[in-house]
């Protein structure tokens, strides 16, 4: 796979500008260096609910199951993302604030966030009739996204410890941290795109498969 291929490329200078190019920061010392990890994850998990919630709009207007499979994709690759960014967050806030966990309003709705679409992956394992489900799978995708918007500006809304990313030119950071960073974002953009092709072929194919099945047992049934 093509995307697949130009994140192994990209990787290695992910890894150059995170180890190499980018300065020590001066009071957290090398832990601060997961940043560039923790960010990348962060917004591409959120990046994932909207196309979840613009695929569930899509299969209720059509009903077509590579709308439904698309969003189911992108729900199991948004949480795996998500869960990878809260855990790189721990680590960094050990070292920033002396604490593993601060509920704090970024963390808090973060926190939530990820729990809400958890419960999404759920019902994909209830056995119930796939139609059904597929719309109210659907239906949540549309109505949890509106927990994503306050997650991005809850750290403008209310008092937060946690840094707001691009609020000023460079981001308040040094050049060096900045372009990393973003360095950081675009090559972690193939393995998300990588992943979600990926998974969204896999559940295309189980949605045609489990289909020709019914069709083969009401076939055989009506004999």
């Amino acid at each position: 796979m093509i995307f697949t291929i130009i994140f192994g490329v990209l990787s290695v200078f992910v890894q150059y500008a995170i180890w190499v190019y980018a300065p020590v920061e001066a009071s957290l010392g090398i832990v601060q260096k997961i940043f560039y990890l923790h960010l990348p994850f962060a917004w591409w998990g959120m990046f994932s609910f909207f196309v979840l919630f613009i695929a569930s709009i899509l299969f209720l207007k059509t009903n077509k199951d590579k709308f439904d499979a698309l969003a189911r994709a992108c729900a199991e690759v948004g949480v795996l993302f998500t869960g990878l960014a809260l855990i790189c967050g721990s680590i960094w806030a050990k070292a920033s604030w002396g604490v593993w966990w601060l509920w704090e309003p970024r963390l808090t709705t973060t926190f939530i966030m990820w729990f809400v679409y958890a419960g999404y992956l759920l019902i994909q394992t209830l056995n119930i009739d796939s139609g059904k489900k597929k719309r109210i799978s659907a239906v949540i995708g549309i109505v949890a996204f509106l927990n994503v918007p306050l997650v991005f500006v809850s750290a403008r809304m209310w008092r937060s410890v946690h840094p707001v990313v691009f609020a000023s030119k460079h981001g308040g950071l040094p050049p060096e941290m900045f372009y990393t960073i973003i360095i950081s974002l675009v090559g972690f953009g193939f393995l998300w795109i990588s992943l979600l092709i990926l998974r969204f072929r896999q559940l295309f194919i189980f949605n045609k498969l489990e289909q020709r099945l019914m069709e083969l047992q009401g076939a055989y049934y009506e004999r």
